[in-house]
């Protein structure tokens, strides 16, 4: 409390954003979101790790860059293991959490999740969007898939906790993924808005068991999917959703940590949405955190966004 009290409201929004940076050194662009919009945190993708040595040289001077700020940043990847990998070189992959799934030994899930968190801390990062904690219901499923441990919540609950609990023993803060749960869908998120048609009541006998389970075991962060439930909420998808968000996340499953969008700028959004608009609405609907992983001026646009709708009164500093 005593820090947010001495935090600017440009401090206090720069830490609401996750944002993406471009190519594999510092760039202007990445120094101006580090030291000028103060943003919480960095996503770095395949893109920006070519090496080992040039990805240490490259975190070094992410946390160099932000040595001025009051707060360290939180620096992420997607390192789920199987094909959903960030980081350089000749590293051992994992199985996929299919196959963690078919093997079904606890113990073993815990030490893969130790493992990625070792990888990732070697590197220098300290948050991990992973593991996946959606049901693989829908064979069909064009984005999940094997990144999914199964189609039964019993063993996704099981597993994930685990392999969450193998990242925090190294220190790395997992990133519990995709609330209300995507393993339903038939549209991948990153190319349009997917609608799954279920009711409250269906996702209670199935895909927020798993959420729910590592919500008791004390999860910090929850990332909300792109996914369009119209028996919840007709006009906003769950990741701008205050019914799934503050109705659902918070006030029925109690959960009291972190909550952040999936990538602002995947289709479902974009396609739909102005990413300003967006990130305001994304603000009211409960998020603490908007992940923007593309584009300087989206992340501009949508700090721009919320310090206007903080200045007008549609967003009040407390809830910033």
């Amino acid at each position: 409390a005593e820090t947010i009290n001495q935090m600017t409201l440009d401090e206090k929004l720069g830490q609401m954003m996750f944002a993406g940076v471009s190519g594999t050194s510092l760039q202007q662009e990445t120094k101006s979101l580090i030291r000028d919009y103060k943003v919480g945190g960095l996503i770095l993708y395949a893109n920006n790790l070519e090496t080992p040595q040039q990805t240490v040289s490259l975190m070094n001077d992410l946390m160099t860059a932000n040595g001025t700020n009051r707060l360290p940043l939180f620096l992420g990847t997607d390192q789920e293991g199987g094909k959903v990998v960030r980081l350089p070189g000749p590293l051992k992959n994992f199985p996929t959490n299919q196959k963690i799934g078919q093997i079904n030994q606890p113990q073993f899930s815990y030490e893969i999740g130790q493992l990625l968190g070792e990888q990732l801390k070697a590197f220098g990062f300290n948050l991990d969007f992973a593991p996946v904690m959606d049901v693989k219901s829908n064979p069909n499923n064009p984005i999940i898939g094997d990144r999914s441990f199964s189609n039964r919540p019993d063993i996704v609950s099981q597993l994930g906790i685990q392999t969450m609990q193998g990242l925090e023993s190294q220190q790395v803060i997992p990133v519990i993924k995709h609330f209300p749960g995507h393993g339903d869908t038939s549209v991948d998120s990153h190319l349009e808005l997917p609608k799954v048609s279920k009711s409250l009541d269906d996702l209670n006998k199935l895909e927020l068991i798993p959420f729910k389970a590592a919500i008791d075991k004390g999860v910090d962060v929850v990332m909300v999917g792109h996914i369009l439930l119209p028996k919840i909420d007709q006009q906003y998808p769950s990741s701008m959703s205050k019914e799934i968000i503050t109705g659902l996340l918070r006030n029925q499953l109690g959960f009291e940590g972190v909550v952040m969008t999936d990538d602002m700028t995947m289709k479902a959004i974009t396609n739909h949405f102005n990413i300003g608009q967006a990130a305001v609405d994304s603000v009211k609907a409960g998020n603490d955190i908007i992940l923007i992983a593309h584009e300087f001026a989206n992340v501009t646009a949508a700090i721009d966004a919320l310090k206007a709708a903080v200045k007008n009164g549609e967003i009040s500093e407390q809830q910033i």
